[in-house]
């Protein structure tokens, strides 16, 4: 018997594969646990126009995360902080700070995707990587001055 699978299943397949299982397989593990369904050519047809769908899905939010990488790279931030002798901070600047700051000018990125190797603690120019995944990365500037 032909199913499609509803989710991946160890050993057999991945969301959305026509695998080919033993009719008994099928009716006592997998339709029962809702993992699969059979694979009838109406649902083969409309696996196949979801999957459609989902990749145009994926190829448009990868142009907005591009855009948004564009805006990033030409964007200095700078935060005016409160600061001691020696230039050191009261406090540090983060991954949220930064991320505030980026949505006061209009680009709004999550704070996970911004990674700074450690907080900031001193006055003066450093960089933090904005990283999207699926190989999409660039540099942040951030000038840290006295308030």
């Amino acid at each position: 018997m032909k199913v499609v699978l509803k989710t991946d299943v160890k050993n057999l397949g991945k969301v959305g594969e026509v695998v080919r299982v033993k009719d008994g397989f099928a009716r006592n593990f997998l339709f029962p646990r809702n993992l699969a369904q059979e694979a009838t050519e109406k649902r083969v047809k409309e696996l196949a126009h979801l999957m459609k769908m989902a990749e145009a899905q994926k190829k448009k939010a990868l142009l907005i995360r591009k855009e948004v990488l564009d805006k990033v790279a030409g964007v200095t931030v700078t935060l005016k902080v409160a600061a001691g002798e020696n230039d050191k901070l009261f406090g540090a600047v983060t991954n949220v700070d930064l991320a505030a700051s980026l949505e006061n000018e209009g680009i709004s990125i999550d704070r996970r995707d911004i990674h700074l190797d450690e907080p900031i603690k001193i006055l003066g120019q450093h960089k933090a990587i904005v990283k999207f995944g699926e190989g999409l990365e660039t540099e942040l500037k951030i000038s840290v001055e006295r308030a």
